[in-house]
């Protein structure tokens, strides 16, 4: 690993034990695909280079207003300077527990249940979370999230993606297909209450089958509690009818009003991750491999009515 590659965690060695006070210990790299992210004995510090994206500072402006108990507190936040590049950064105590990881990969029946059971009540406590001053400036900033917003909005995106499909990788069929998803989408989605929108399970951490944080909340913004429902029963693996009748259960809602406002926003988020991965320079890279093959489960495969009765 050569001295650029080392800088992001040599700057949050340093930033971690001025915020200790002492040395942090080891300190190991955790997935990301958004910032540098180590964690070391009860410290967690996300790094980026201050030129890139900013939703690092969206995520510290909520830290300190968000219902308590919700997710890792905030100790500390800032610039620092090493060499020649500058860094925003983040510390924030780490909480007990692991990531059950996108698709819920190795949970059995009844951690997958337990964890959808403890996981939605925290849900239901930031949607009922009224943000006030800076909050509610930050949670009511224009961003440019994927999510669904309009019918108008669906149809716009499809034909950006048919323009930027230059090449005929979307078959006409599934562009078809999407299409008719968008014209049975609501007219507009209300922006009612903070919502996490990116609250898959790679968002969580988990003591074996207990929630004990939910993390990353870069993408918060207002929108519709089924933005946050769609991430956690989508990313469930094979354990998504199980989450899907348990959301329905917990918020009296019909299974297949959830079916069809799942697929709305899927459908939204795949076409808008094709445009951006066909805009590129460059042949279709493996996000736009991913992305199709999801688009072809979604519009051939129906998969939010496989498991429909």
């Amino acid at each position: 690993m050569n001295e650029a590659e080392q800088a992001p965690g040599t700057a949050a060695r340093a930033i971690a034990a001025a915020v200790l006070g002492h040395d942090p210990g080891p300190m190991t790299a955790a997935d990301s695909s958004s910032h540098h992210v180590y964690a070391g004995p009860g410290i967690v510090v996300k790094v980026i280079d201050a030129a890139r994206h900013r939703r690092l500072d969206r995520e510290v402006a909520l830290a300190p207003h968000l219902p308590a108990g919700l997710t890792a507190p905030l100790l500390d936040s800032g610039r620092y300077r090493l060499g020649t590049r500058e860094f925003r950064y983040a510390c924030y105590t780490r909480m007990p527990g692991t990531t059950p990881g996108l698709d819920l990969p190795g949970t059995d029946d009844g951690t997958a249940r337990q964890l959808a059971e403890e996981a939605i009540p925290r849900l239901r406590e930031l949607h009922a979370w009224v943000p006030a001053g800076d909050a509610a400036r930050t949670l009511g900033e224009t961003l440019d999230h994927g999510g669904f917003t309009s019918r108008a909005g669906l149809f716009a995106v499809i034909g950006d993606l048919a323009a930027a499909d230059r090449d005929g990788t979307v078959p006409a069929r599934l562009l078809d297909g999407l299409t008719a998803i968008a014209g049975h989408a609501p007219a507009r989605a209300t922006a009612a209450v903070p919502v996490h929108a990116d609250c898959h399970w790679g968002n969580w951490l988990a003591s074996g089958p207990h929630v004990t944080a939910l993390l990353d909340f870069e993408w918060a913004r207002l929108g519709e509690p089924a933005d946050d429902w769609f991430h956690l029963t989508r990313f469930s693996g094979r354990h998504r009818e199980t989450v899907l009748g348990i959301v329905a259960e917990a918020t009296a809602t019909a299974p297949d009003a959830l079916r069809a406002a799942f697929e709305v926003r899927e459908a939204n988020y795949l076409a808008d991750d094709l445009r951006l991965a066909l805009s590129r320079p460059g042949a279709p890279g493996p996000m736009a491999a991913d992305r199709l093959h999801g688009l072809e489960d979604l519009i051939t495969g129906r998969s939010w009515w496989r498991g429909a009765r």
